[in-house]
């Protein structure tokens, strides 16, 4: 009878504290989801979770009946066992034994284990034993609120804090059920629009204007002077609704004028000319998205630490960040190359992001702000353009130059060699 006892109050000891650290580590945000399925189970975890105090403090009562209970009987089941064996010792030596071996089992079988798998699967558990939970929850109801009580009263007295607070959702939290719901998604499937705006939303703050720009190298833009059949057959061969206007070079660029405009029949292109907005390469998306907006502005240069133009950034570009890529008819179809040929070797187009490619393949490129793409992280270590053919070692990473043309790099095989 005493066995059976002993082992009922470790297994409820266990359920309570694992309950408790299941609680306080279970996603909100999934948790909240789950209350909304207006199913019997998402009524359980309604009440559970109404009061999260009292539900903790619920816990922490049954844990300690349950351990009270333990002890009593484990004590007098060690004695048995000591009377058996004919080891005698004095009351004090008794009771160290008693208070060890009472506590190394408990802490094995009742507090470390279950917290660390309760832990470790918390989402799932407190759904599979939210009903068991919630019984307890009703029978110490009334105490835990007593206590809630006292605890409240002595910190708005003495302390002079407020003891129950709003539990809210962290960034943290919702970055981590995002990452969840984006793992369950199998390759060939298409993730969730409403995820993969949460997911682009929480990755925008971290985000460079050089991130998104387009390149230098990729800008179509026209001289100041030139005449406006110039530029009306310049809209025609690109089919872009805005072309740059620059004086003399792309450094020094003036603005840029709508397709839209054409219909004024201007006589100049200044004469349809509209401005733009300077921003360094390290501005945050987000600032340059504010700063378009109060300035009213579609188009800011983006330049480069030396006040050169690095590259454009347009409204379009910022919002396409957070939607995912908004195409018209006249954008073209620009697929980037990433694959892997063989065991540590892949092909990779340089314009992929050097954050990206390390979170797909593992690759482990060291991240500077100095760089954003494959491309850049080689040339900012040759410090010059490498050429067709060309073999550059860069640490571990070997690539070899596929194409490449004396402004850019365009396709490299990269073997890793440890």
């Amino acid at each position: 009878m005493g066995i059976s006892i002993i082992i009922i109050c470790l297994i409820l000891a266990a359920f309570f504290s694992g309950m408790e650290i299941a609680f306080t580590s279970a996603n909100k945000i999934y948790l909240e989801i789950e209350k909304k399925q207006d199913d019997f189970l998402s009524r359980i975890l309604t009440k559970l979770t109404e009061n999260p105090s009292k539900f903790i403090a619920a816990m922490l009562i049954g844990n300690n009946v349950a351990l009270v209970i333990y002890g009593f009987f484990m004590g007098d089941l060690i004695l048995g066992w000591m009377a058996y064996f004919g080891l005698v010792f004095s009351d004090w030596w008794n009771i160290l034994i008693q208070t060890l071996l009472a506590t190394f089992v408990v802490l094995l079988t009742s507090e470390f284990f279950p917290k660390v798998f309760f832990q470790i699967y918390a989402n799932s558990l407190i759904k599979i034993l939210a009903l068991p939970a919630y019984l307890f929850y009703r029978l110490f109801y009334y105490i835990s609120t007593f206590f809630i009580w006292i605890a409240d009263f002595v910190l708005s007295k003495f302390f002079k804090t407020e003891g129950n607070q709003i539990h809210l959702f962290s960034r943290i939290e919702l970055g981590n059920y995002i990452t969840e719901q984006m793992s369950t998604v199998e390759e060939d499937e298409e993730v969730d629009s409403e995820i993969q705006i949460f997911q682009n939303a929480l990755e925008f703050s971290n985000v460079k204007a050089r991130d998104i720009m387009t390149p230098r190298t990729e800008i179509v833009d026209i001289d100041l002077f030139d005449t406006v059949d110039d530029l009306k057959a310049l809209f025609i061969e690109t089919g872009y609704s805005k072309i740059i206007v620059s004086q003399n070079s792309l450094d020094d660029i003036v603005g840029y004028v709508h397709s839209f405009d054409l219909f004024k029949k201007p006589a100049t292109i200044k004469s349809v000319l509209m401005t733009v907005e300077f921003v360094p390469e390290t501005i945050l998306i987000k600032d340059v998205l504010n700063l378009l907006i109060k300035k009213r502005k579609n188009v800011a240069v983006v330049l480069d630490e030396y006040g050169g133009t690095s590259g454009i950034v347009t409204i379009e570009d910022i919002v396409e960040e957070l939607f995912g890529e908004i195409e018209d008819e006249h954008d073209l179809d620009e697929e980037l190359i990433e694959e892997e040929i063989g065991e540590g070797k892949y092909l990779f187009s340089t314009r992929l992001d050097v954050e990206y490619l390390n979170e797909t393949y593992k690759l482990m490129i060291p991240e500077e702000d100095s760089y954003g793409t494959l491309g850049g992280f080689i040339v900012h270590h040759t410090k010059e353009i490498p050429q067709k053919g060309d073999k550059i070692v860069i640490d571990k990473f070997h690539f070899f130059i596929e194409e490449a043309s004396n402004k850019k790099i365009e396709l490299v095989k990269l073997t890793i060699k440890e």
